[in-house]
């Protein structure tokens, strides 16, 4: 468990942030200029606060009213950066050696072979990072940072520097991560897509200061929390794969409810995580007859939020979870929409976008760490 509580005043900005990270990943989610990658650096020892605490397993890294500050060497930390920062000069496996090099004597450490299937980077051992690309750099990087015995893993934008392919690539090594890895991993994202395919807790910043936090789910279908601007609210669903169709369609249940997505490779029984862009969600009054979209909830109206400008964000509440729906404010005067009345929400099956689906959390998945 990493334990922060953070304050610092800069000429025109104000960090004042309380959070805890369990294991898994804890998404520090926001906008630029929230105050994500100012609470990393802090925890990295790269800057030091006006006050705070920070504990990271029980073990004080930070405590500025008595005097604790560990340099960042002593922190026991594995960093991941926007890029891999791999030392060119030496092989994939001269650079696992490396990060293993720093494990202090006897610290639980994972063990070399596993991080190397863990992360799919078996036939890369002998290769230089220039005939990387740059998400094989990425995975690399991830491997040096576990193999040094870190307590705290941090990632600040790990997969920013990447075109959306790369990111496919890599998502599910950090799903991988995040259910066997039993080191908390502190992950600073602007992305509503990562944090839905992810995050195990989500801390929601905007100006320094904490909005929401709680897991993807309650973060991501809060209507007052939009980090990422309107244009990118969504809502995540949790479904299991019932079983696959002749005509290339998965059907999901989603607290019994079907859903249908083109087909998806897990096999039937997986959880998924589903994240729903709020602008490909239809709302009707009635259920509607005669359309080709295949998934229509019933729900109830938990809110609706008028925007600054045509536009309002309706929170509705089906038996598959929140949705969030963005329609026009005329759209819900016209329908007659308010809280507590019945709506129907409208998707189609195509319109879920492969980068927003992902494996579920898998509990009781976490391994420990083996002694040196």
């Amino acid at each position: 468990m990493l334990e922060v509580a953070l304050r610092h005043d800069f000429a025109d900005f104000t960090l004042d942030a309380r959070f805890e990270a369990p294991a898994g990943i804890t998404i520090l989610f926001g906008r630029s200029g929230s105050g994500k990658s100012t609470v990393v650096n802090i925890a990295a020892g790269l800057l030091r606060p006006d006050a705070g605490k920070i504990t990271s397993g029980g073990r004080v890294l930070l405590d500025t009213r008595n005097g604790v500050c560990l340099p960042p060497h002593r922190r026991r930390l594995g960093y991941i950066f926007q890029e891999g920062r791999l030392f060119p000069h030496l092989t994939v496996r001269q650079n696992l050696r490396y990060g293993a090099w720093f494990a202090p004597r006897g610290a639980a450490r994972e063990e070399s072979g596993r991080v190397v299937e863990l992360l799919g980077i078996g036939h890369l051992l002998d290769r230089r990072p220039g005939a990387l690309s740059g998400g094989e750099k990425q995975r690399v990087a991830i491997g040096r940072a576990l193999l040094s015995a870190p307590q705290l893993i941090l990632a600040d934008e790990p997969l920013a520097a990447l075109d959306e392919a790369r990111k496919s690539g890599i998502l599910p090594y950090f799903e991988r991560l995040r259910d066997e890895v039993s080191v908390p991993i502190l992950y600073v994202s602007h992305s509503a897509s990562e944090v839905a395919r992810l995050a195990t807790s989500v801390v929601a910043l905007e100006a320094g200061r904490i909005v929401r936090q709680g897991s993807a789910a309650e973060v991501l279908s809060d209507p007052s929390v939009l980090p990422a601007g309107a244009r990118e609210a969504g809502a995540v669903l949790t479904a299991r794969v019932l079983r696959h169709h002749a005509d290339g369609l998965t059907e999901l249940a989603a607290g019994g409810v079907p859903l249908f997505l083109p087909r998806l490779a897990q096999a039937p029984g997986s959880e998924m995580r589903l994240r729903v862009a709020a602008h490909d969600v239809i709302l009707s009054r009635d259920r509607p007859e005669g359309l080709s979209a295949l998934n229509i909830l019933p729900g109830t109206i938990a809110e609706l939020r008028p925007g600054d400008g045509p536009g309002a964000i309706v929170a509705l509440d089906t038996p598959a979870g929140r949705l969030l729906a963005r329609i026009t404010r005329r759209s819900a005067a016209a329908l007659g929409l308010a809280q507590g009345g019945s709506a129907h929400a409208v998707i189609k099956a195509v319109s879920i976008a492969p980068a927003d689906i992902g494996a579920g959390p898998r509990a009781g998945e976490t391994r420990d760490l083996i002694p040196e």
